[in-house]
């Protein structure tokens, strides 16, 4: 019973760290988003938010009698005094935002002297008064903040402190200025990045005939319900992981309960003949796995809300990696998720232990008393349970054939097919011990013993052996998918990054557009031993039929690796068609021929699609345009980041060092090829970092249910092991023979693992993840693993049999040989 609690808690506590790590990720980027769109009903931007539009169109919307609009400035700066935290910045107008937003209000507990200055002293601004408390930063202290490769220094002239921990939240990361301040800060002047508005349908219909060419207005929750949707695929595969993790524990919850059943057997057929009915038995039986699910569920939510503390901060750094930008400092802990982890741990606890209740249910009074009837019923069904083995095998295939892009879907072909593969465990344990015997047996009588113990408790020992194999096999799939997906990353980035040495701005992350400063290039231009110079530019465009893209602007693609194409392909990209990314053109179902369509600055132009390119810098897909055509069309002399080849035989450091003097006090970073590339290695790693968490907790969760199978053989072999121990067998034999016991069952689990495994990753990067991210993983297959994969097998088995084993140090011979 303890085994069976401990079995669901652990599987409990994954699945619901997960989803409050998930959940808070989520929950914190909505408060954050609401807390800044606040009560607006639309907005309006440019098509290219970075830069901004005119000021002059909030005047004429106000002039036209639209009341209800209020003008932001909204951008990302670090502050060094934050140990280089990223600032949500919000440029707002004071008299403009009473209808808007909340936290300028009496609410928020700034003092009225604060807003004089914040009207009157420039560089001032408003900070959270969470993330001040955190930093220990107080009123009029100074923070300086790194804007792409510039630095500013503001005053902080008061705080935001609203009256609940929910607002105090929402705020987290905020800080507030005028808006003739945050233009400023980011270059914008007379500019601003967007309009919000409190406006019925139909007055947005009359605004946008209004609206200047290059201006689109949207629902103000359009937004965030894009970014939310954006970090979609990679929670519900962190979810799929740890629901892998809570089906591995019905295995031994299986294991558990049916030992409990056969160990109970002369009880259950004593009630049998006194007249209690197959059905209060089994009722009986599914009981008493409820109360122990409920017990394991309990504790797997106390489990699962610490290890969540962990998880979100693994799970947060990715979104930060790759997506945007969220604070998160807590785990919210929400009455859904606690109710879902335990609805789980008891319905998985039912789940795995109504066969062994039918079974005990189903048998007749007379042959329940004799244990070898459950063992020849079990020999008598294995075809039965190949069959249906085979059976769920098709089924789980062909769900993963028709899915399509269904990813859910696939994760379900993947669950049903895995568990098909596990009912394929019985027949092939036999075949494995019937070898075994025959090698096994020139070591001696311990060998062909041990082999056929294994067979004889067919019905629990493959239970066992298919819980280590589904685990071991996963730790295989996932490690192989990773070393995959490293190795594509490693060759596409050395063919990718090409230049020498690359000169970017301090803030990193996703979805952050910053400048590095334009009056550079030359100055690189001039330091000796440089070839050339590239400049490479970042921005977000917008697609009238598909949102926000992200656009990026390069002098070549000579160096990009293309996917399909035609034959003048980057002639054509040099006229003005565009390359767009794999992921991209999966997610949004284009090809090469088809036209994309852009808001520029000089009205809607469409774009031809003249090739593929394979790209693993998003998920969300880029599309790559000439430097020339995008300036052209959006009047944008700004870039994000630089590009420097060297003259043949000159060192990279030297040249690193040479670009550092020649620029002077600059805020940039100067990096190498090669340290570009160990930076991006490192947010690789850091992003499955959770996964290989997951895997050491499904493997833990295996080692436990060869535990339980090795003390259930030993429990009911007590009096065989005392005839044994009577007739002259040692102590030290039959430690011996637990070895070899729990050593093959360890055995016979790796080498199943090791081809479905391989099958396994295989699914994992043909299938899943190209629905999942739209990336094509070449197959890396990293032989090693499968050598570890068995090592792992056989030592926790063998571990799994030291408890056992200091248990038959304390047998009694005179009672195990007693009868009742």
């Amino acid at each position: 019973m303890l085994l069976l609690i401990l079995s669901v808690a652990l599987g409990v506590a994954v699945v619901v760290s997960v989803d409050l790590a998930n959940a808070s990720a989520s929950r914190a980027f909505r408060l954050s988003t609401d807390a800044v769109i606040g009560k607006a009903t639309h907005q309006i931007i440019g098509g290219n938010a970075s830069r901004g539009f005119d000021e002059s169109v909030y005047r004429d919307l106000r002039l036209q009698g639209n009341r209800l609009t209020a003008p932001i400035v909204e951008e990302y700066a670090s502050a060094k005094e934050l140990g280089g935290q990223v600032l949500h910045v919000l440029g707002v107008d004071l008299f403009a935002e009473l209808p808007f937003r909340t936290y300028l209000t009496a609410n928020a507990n700034v003092p009225i002297e604060a807003f004089a200055a914040f009207f009157t002293q420039p560089n001032t601004a408003l900070l959270s008064g969470s993330t001040a408390e955190r930093f220990g930063v107080k009123v009029g202290d100074k923070l300086s903040l790194v804007i792409g490769t510039r630095e500013h220094t503001v005053t902080v002239i008061g705080l935001l402190t609203p009256p609940n921990d929910i607002s105090a939240r929402a705020l987290d990361g905020l800080l507030l200025t005028d808006i003739s301040t945050a233009q400023e800060l980011f270059g914008l002047a007379d500019k601003l990045t967007r309009i919000d508005l409190i406006a019925t349908d139909a007055e947005v219909k009359l605004l946008t005939a209004k609206l200047p060419d290059g201006l689109r207005i949207f629902p103000a929750s359009q937004q965030a319900d894009t970014v939310t949707q954006l970090t979609a695929a990679f929670q519900l595969n962190l979810t799929a992981f740890s629901l892998l993790a809570l089906a591995v524990g019905m295995f031994l919850i299986y294991n558990t309960t049916l030992f409990s059943v056969v160990q109970r057997r002369r009880t259950l057929g004593i009630l049998r003949c006194i007249g209690v009915t197959g059905r209060q038995i089994f009722a009986m039986i599914l009981i008493e796995a409820a109360i122990s699910g409920v017990i394991g569920s309990i504790i797997g939510v106390g489990l699962g809300i610490l290890l969540g503390r962990l998880t979100v901060a693994l799970v947060t750094q990715t979104i930060n990696d790759l997506y945007f930008a969220v604070t998160v400092r807590s785990v919210d802990v929400d009455a859904f998720s606690i109710v879902k982890g335990i609805l789980l741990g008891v319905l998985s606890a039912l789940i795995a232990a109504s066969l062994p209740a039918a079974e005990a249910a189903n048998v007749p009074a007379v042959t329940v008393l004799q244990r070898s009837d459950l063992e020849a019923r079990v020999r008598r069904a294995l075809p039965a349970i190949t069959l249906l083995g085979l059976v769920l095998a098709i089924i789980g295939g062909a769900s993963l054939a028709s899915s399509q892009n269904n990813v859910m879907l696939s994760f379900g072909g993947i669950f049903v097919g895995l568990f098909g593969i596990t009912l394929f465990v019985p027949i092939l344990t036999v075949a494995l011990m019937r070898f075994a015997t025959q090698t096994l047996g020139r070591l001696g009588l311990l060998g062909r013993m041990a082999a056929r113990t294994v067979t004889q408790a067919l019905s629990r020992t493959s239970v066992a052996i298919a819980a280590l194999m589904v685990a071991v096999c996963v730790v295989i799939g996932v490690t192989v998918m990773i070393e995959s997906f490293r190795a594509t990353v490693q060759q596409w980035l050395a063919q990718t990054l090409t230049a020498d040495v690359y000169i970017t701005s301090p803030i990193t992350g996703a979805n952050r557009t910053v400048s590095v400063e334009p009056a550079l290039v030359d100055k690189i231009r001039n330091v000796p031993g440089i070839q050339r110079v590239e400049t490479i530019r970042d921005v977000n465009a917008y697609a009238p039929d598909l949102g926000n893209v992200r656009l990026i602007a390069v002098s070549t693609v000579e160096n990009r690796i293309l996917k399909t194409n035609r034959a003048n392909a980057i002639d054509e990209w040099k006229r003005g068609a565009v390359f767009v990314s794999e992921p991209f053109a999966n997610r949004h179902n284009v090809k090469v021929g088809d036209r994309l369509t852009m808001t520029t600055e000089r009205g809607t132009q469409a774009f031809e699609i003249a090739a593929i390119f394979f790209d693993y810098s998003s998920d969300q897909g880029l599309v790559l345009m000439s430097l020339d055509v995008y300036r052209n069309l959006w009047d944008d002399p700004n870039i994000s980041a630089i590009g420097v080849y060297a003259q043949r035989g000159d060192e990279v450091n030297q040249i690193e060092d040479a670009i550092r003097a020649g620029i002077g006090n600059a805020n940039v970073i100067v990096q190498s090829n090669k340290s570009l590339r160990d930076a991006a290695m490192v947010i690789f790693d850091r992003t499955f970092a959770i996964t290989a968490t997951l895997r050491i907790i499904a493997v833990f969760v295996a080692f436990i249910g060869v535990l339980g199978a090795l003390m259930a053989l030993q429990l009911e072999r007590t009096r065989e092991l005392g005839t044994l121990r009577a007739t002259g067998m040692t102590l030290r034999q039959l430690w011996q023979l637990t070895l070899l016991e729990s050593g093959l069952m360890g055995a016979t689990a790796g080498l199943l693992a090791i081809p479905t495994g391989v099958l396994l990753s295989a699914i994992l990067i043909y299938v899943i993840n190209l629905r999942s991210f739209g990336w094509t993983i070449f197959f890396e297959p990293v032989p090693e693993v499968y050598a570890q994969a068995l090592f792992v097998s056989i030592a926790a088995a063998l571990l799994a049999a030291v408890y056992p084993m200091l248990r038959l140090s304390r047998l009694q011979v005179t009672e195990a040989l007693r009868e009742e």
